[in-house]
C-alpha cells in the first residue's frame, strides 16, 4: 500500500458509513490521519460506527450537522450513495473542500494496476470476464468496486503482481480527481439515475471520468457503435480500441455472423461464445480486448467464453431438464432488458414476465415477440400484461398470481427445444424484497426438477 503523506495528521471527515466508507475511514486512520466519522444511522445500531469507535476514530451518528465542517477538515471521503445536494457536500464545495469517494483513494494507494468498467449496462459481467480471463491467464486479478470487496480493501492487499478489475458506478467516478486506469471500458449511455444526477450530462459526464486523466500510454476500449459514446471517446487522450457488434472493421475487436476479430484479423468463431445476446456480444469484445491488451494467450480467453454462462440473475443458464433449456433473467426489471434477453434467442421462449406496475410500456419488445410463443404473467402487471399479450397475438397468454404458479404453467406449456425464460421486464417489489430474491425463487423452482 502507497503512503499518503498529505493525509498524515490532517482532518478527514468520512461521510456515509456501509462497508466503503468503513474501509476508507479506517484506511485513512491507518494512513495517520484524524479520522472523523459521520453517519445518519444511530450509534446504537451501528455496528460499523461502534467497530471504528473501538479503534479510536472519532464518531458522529444519527444526523449529518450542518455545522460539521466547523471542524476544520481538508477532506471529504463520502459514500457514493449521498447525493451531492446533501447539505454537508453543497457547504464543502462552497468552502473548496475536496470531496471524494472510496474509489478515488482506492487508487491512490494502489501498488497494482486498475482496470476500470462502467457503462449504463453490462458492467457486471464484463468485469466478471476480464476477472475470468486474466485468473486463467494467470495474471493474479482481484476483483472490486460494486462487485467482490471494496475497492479499498483490495488495494491495500494487492501488489504490483496484482492488477484490480473494478465495476465503477456514476455515483463512485464523480467523486474522483487522480482516477487513472491502465485500461478503462466504456460499455454504453443510456438515461438512468436521474434521481441522483440533476440532469443526463452530469450523468454521463462522470462516466467519461473514467478516462479523464488517461494518457497514450493507457487503453480507452469503447462502443464504437453508440454516437454519444464515440464523443465522448474523441475527448480521451488514451490510445482508443473500439468495439462493434454488427461487422467486422479493420480496427479494434469486432465481430460478425461467424467470426470475432482483433485489428481485422480472425481471431475465433462466434459459436464457441457460451453467453447468449447481441447485448452479451458487447461485453464479450469488450472484455476479449482487455484481455488481449493485458497480454492473455487467446486459450485462456478462448477457455473462459466458452464456459461462462453469465452473471447470476443475468440472463444465467441454469440447466436443461427433457430438451427444454432454462433461463434466469431476473435482474430484467424493465422492458429494454427483456428485450435484450429476447434478443439472444433463435429458439421457441415461454416468457415469464410480471411485477411491480410501474406504467412503463412493453412497446420494446414487440419486434421480437416472434419468437415467443407464451407469456405466463404474474404480480401487480398481470391485467397490461394480458391485455399486451393478447393485443400483440401471442398464441397463449396465461395470468397467475405467483411466480410459483406462473413457473408451473410455462413447464406444462413447454415443449423439448423450448427455452423457459424468466425475464419479468418489471422491477421485483411487488411480492420480494430485491430482484436476487425472485431469482433465487426461480432456480430453486428448475434445479428441483427431477429427471
Amino acid at each position: 500500500m502507497k503512503k499518503l503523506p498529505h493525509v498524515v495528521h490532517k482532518k478527514i471527515l468520512v461521510l456515509g458509513l456501509a462497508k466503503s466508507g468503513t474501509a476508507a475511514a479506517e484506511t485513512l486512520h491507518d494512513l495517520g490521519a484524524f479520522v472523523t466519522v459521520n453517519d445518519a444511522k444511530p450509534f446504537e445500531q451501528n455496528e460499523n460506527a461502534q467497530y471504528l469507535l473501538s479503534k479510536g476514530l472519532t464518531v458522529i451518528c444519527g444526523s449529518h450537522p450542518e455545522d460539521i465542517l466547523d471542524e476544520g477538515f481538508s477532506l471529504i471521503v463520502k459514500n457514493p450513495g449521498i447525493p451531492y445536494n446533501n447539505p454537508v457536500i453543497t457547504e464543502a464545495n462552497k468552502r473548496g473542500i475536496p470531496v471524494w469517494t472510496e474509489v478515488e483513494l482506492a487508487y491512490r494507494i494502489s501498488d497494482a494496476p486498475m482496470i476500470g468498467i462502467t457503462g449504463s449496462n453490462g458492467k457486471t459481467t464484463t468485469t466478471t470476464l476480464i476477472f475470468e480471463m486474466l485468473a486463467a491467464a494467470d495474471k493474479k486479478p482481484k476483483i472490486a468496486g460494486n462487485i467482490g470487496t471494496v475497492a479499498t480493501t483490495v488495494a491495500k492487499e494487492a501488489t504490483a503482481e496484482n492488477i484490480i478489475v473494478t465495476e465503477l458506478s456514476s455515483f463512485q467516478l464523480m467523486g474522483t480527481e487522480e482516477l487513472k486506469p491502465k485500461v478503462s471500458v466504456l460499455l454504453n449511455l443510456y438515461e438512468a439515475h436521474l434521481d441522483y444526477h440533476k440532469d443526463f450530462q452530469e450523468y454521463t459526464d462522470a462516466k467519461f471520468k473514467i478516462t479523464q486523466q488517461q494518457d497514450a500510454n493507457d487503453w480507452l476500449v469503447y462502443n464504437g457503435e453508440q454516437q454519444i459514446v464515440k464523443d465522448y471517446a474523441q475527448m480521451s487522450k488514451a490510445a482508443k480500441i473500439p468495439f462493434h457488434v454488427s461487422s467486422k472493421t479493420k480496427e479494434g475487436i469486432s465481430a460478425d455472423e461467424q467470426y470475432v476479430y482483433w485489428n481485422g484479423e480472425r481471431l475465433f468463431e462466434r459459436s464457441i461464445i457460451a453467453l447468449r445476446g447481441k447485448h452479451n456480444l458487447e461485453n464479450v469484445l469488450a472484455a476479449t480486448a482487455t484481455a488481449l491488451l493485458m497480454k492473455c494467450p487467446i486459450e485462456a480467453i478462448i477457455q473462459v467464453l466458452s464456459t461462462f454462462h453469465g452473471v447470476k440473475h443475468r440472463t444465467q443458464f441454469i440447466r436443461e431438464w427433457k430438451g427444454r433449456k432454462f433461463y434466469n433473467d431476473s435482474k430484467a426489471t424493465n422492458a429494454l432488458a427483456t428485450k435484450s434477453a429476447l434478443e439472444g434467442f433463435t429458439e421457441p421462449v415461454i416468457l415469464i414476465a410480471g411485477g411491480v406496475d410501474r406504467g412503463h410500456s412493453f412497446d420494446e419488445l414487440i419486434p421480437y415477440l416472434d419468437r415467443v410463443k407464451a407469456l405466463v404473467h404474474y404480480g401487480a402487471t398481470k391485467d397490461r400484461l394480458q391485455k399486451f399479450g393478447e393485443e400483440q397475438g401471442i398464441s397463449s397468454v396465461v395470468s397467475t398470481e405467483t411466480l410459483g404458479e406462473a413457473f408451473k404453467i410455462a413447464l406444462a406449456t413447454s415443449s423439448e427445444g423450448d427455452i423457459v425464460l424468466l425475464s419479468p421486464a418489471c422491477a421485483s417489489w411487488d411480492q420480494y424484497e430485491s430482484f436476487e430474491i425472485r431469482g433465487d425463487e426461480f432456480i430453486d423452482h428448475v434445479t428441483s426438477l427431477k429427471e
